[in-house]
């Protein structure tokens, strides 16, 4: 990859501003946990892997940044630092497991000095990015025995290397195609109302040579019906026990077309993303977001003053029209109750 999306350097985070893309390649560098999670809130960095990567490092750096004579203050600050994370953002589950994960490290070391603890759990952010991006490339490997030479995949929203640690879920399904000699070419839904196709997707593939066109949202039933997609790939921001998977908002739409066009739709995502406490996609919490994000692109009006405007952020597709679950430890699909159940060791 020719960008890093987030790394741990000289006891910084450093992340690439996602909002600036792709006008302009500018790095973030954070010292401070809660600018850390302003960055999460504010979509400086986006997608469920990243965000749960980003949520471990800024409670790495929020434990350097404690003041504490006592193991008890430590912990009670430490809460404190993972509860400012918890609230950044709803949905993607991955922030939650990456919160739990430093939560337990540093629980199971309680007895250690604390700074040995501060560095432990500089480590394991470090480990869960390096991980990552392990997964994806995995995530990958699986996913691109489903993709047909000559292929045209159609990709919702952005789940590449910019959503991930550097490789990507979804993209890391076509990247692997692409590097396996397939041939694909990939349509990139523009996504609003945050446009990450159009500005993240698009910039992504453009750089790995990976043929690209890019369409207004829609467009795709267009292009469906006229037999000009193959197949259908998506990330996931929490997968629910049935398979009901909560992704960017518009993609519920993409996978009711695909059905209609007999089209495969495909889900990508780590076992991370499995929120199997969840009987079915109706409790995935929704974030909604900001109606100035509807009303205005890049400052600029384009609606009427005072409208009412919703912005749910994500939608759930129910699992009936998910072909497969594509993850590191292989492919689901069919009975998604037991063999989610299974690939993720429960």
């Amino acid at each position: 990859m020719s960008f890093r999306t987030i790394e741990w350097r000289d006891n910084t985070v450093i992340m690439i501003d996602q909002t600036r893309l792709p006008g302009e390649e500018i790095y973030n560098t954070y010292a401070d946990y809660k600018d850390v999670a302003e960055a999460i809130r504010g979509m400086v960095i986006r997608g469920a892997p990243a965000i749960g990567v980003a949520a471990a490092m800024g409670i790495a750096l929020g434990a350097r940044e404690i003041i504490a004579d006592t193991h008890e203050s430590f912990f009670r600050q430490l809460e404190n630092v993972c509860d400012v994370m918890a609230r950044t953002r709803p949905t993607a589950v991955n922030l939650f497991w990456g919160i739990e994960r430093m939560k337990r490290v540093a629980e199971a070391n309680r007895d250690k000095k604390l700074d040995q603890i501060r560095e432990i759990l500089k480590n394991e952010a470090i480990r869960i990015e390096e991980e990552d991006q392990t997964i994806c490339r995995n995530i990958g490997k699986w996913g691109a025995t489903l993709i047909p030479a000559g292929a045209t995949v159609l990709t919702h929203c952005n789940a590449g290397g910019l959503a991930t640690a550097g490789y990507g879920t979804a993209l890391g399904v076509i990247r692997a195609a692409h590097e396996a000699g397939k041939n694909i070419q990939v349509f990139a839904d523009e996504t609003r109302p945050w446009l990450q196709g159009a500005r993240l997707t698009a910039w992504e593939l453009m750089k790995e040579g990976i043929p690209t066109t890019l369409i207004s949202d829609n467009m795709a039933g267009f292009f469906m019906q006229r037999g000009e997609i193959t197949c259908c790939v998506v990330g996931a921001d929490r997968i629910a026990a049935n398979g009901d998977t909560a992704n960017k908002i518009g993609t519920y739409s993409v996978a009711v077309l695909a059905r209609e066009n007999n089209i495969p739709f495909y889900v990508a995502a780590p076992v991370s993303t499995l929120d199997l406490s969840l009987s079915d996609g109706s409790r995935i919490p929704i974030e909604e977001r900001p109606a100035s994000e509807v009303t205005h692109i890049r400052g600029a009006n384009i609606a009427p003053e005072n409208i009412k405007v919703r912005n749910p952020s994500f939608d759930v597709t129910p699992a009936r029209y998910i072909s497969a679950i594509i993850t590191e430890n292989g492919i689901v699909s069919g009975d998604y109750c037991a063999g989610l159940r299974k690939i993720a060791g429960r």
